[in-house]
């Protein structure tokens, strides 16, 4: 916890309390439906909720913004991004229903008013979205290809509308299709820790 507020000072009170109740939430939760590595769960802050608040780092979303987390998982990007921006609507969608049930009851618990969790496949959806958040669900072009129909042609934001993804190891061949376009930034150059080492956000305008 001591690292969000390290790297996010001027967090409100609520939203501090929010980020504090994750761990035992989703250490009860990963009790009974495994949605973090069992031996990283200790690591939650850094690991799972620093590394989604990578993205808050490269564009603070307007109020209003409206996002996806495609294959939310446990709900990483989407619930520390959905605390960080309390003014912005957040949809995440899984396709594992069992998961989906874990973002909605720690959604809930900690009072989260802009998050709706839905048991969908990416192709089945049809809403409209500035921005669509992931991490490391499938290579970059499979993803585009999925999402693409889902990304707002109305801009509200500094940065186009378009797809953050967080990632590690060597992108090269997976972001060369769009190498005129798109950016690779190193999270080092966020945070100093060495898990942040060789990760990486990688954001492309669509």
């Amino acid at each position: 916890m001591d690292s969000i507020i390290k790297y996010f000072p001027a967090i409100t009170e609520e939203q501090r309390h929010q980020y504090e109740q994750l761990f035992e939430l989703y250490k009860d939760w990963n009790s009974k439906i495994n949605v973090i590595s069992r031996k990283d769960i200790d690591n939650l802050y850094e690991h799972h909720v620093l590394h989604s608040l990578a993205i808050a780092k490269a564009l603070r979303f307007k109020d209003g913004t409206k996002i996806m987390d495609f294959g939310c998982g446990g709900g990483f990007p989407g619930i520390p991004l959905a605390i960080m921006f309390p003014e912005c609507q957040f949809k995440l969608i899984d396709g594992t229903g069992k998961k989906i049930r874990v973002c909605q009851e720690i959604a809930s618990a900690i009072g989260l008013k802009n998050v709706m969790a839905e048991h969908l496949r990416g192709e089945d959806e049809t809403g409209k979205f500035d921005f669509i958040v992931s991490r490391a669900v499938m290579p970059l072009p499979d993803m585009v290809k999925i999402v693409r129909k889902n990304v707002s042609k109305e801009q509200h934001n500094a940065m186009p509308n378009g797809i953050f993804c967080l990632k590690g190891g060597n992108l090269q061949s997976e972001i060369h299709p769009f190498k005129n376009i798109v950016e690779q930034t190193d999270l080092s150059s966020f945070f100093n820790e060495e898990w942040f080492k060789e990760k990486h956000l990688i954001y492309l305008p669509i």
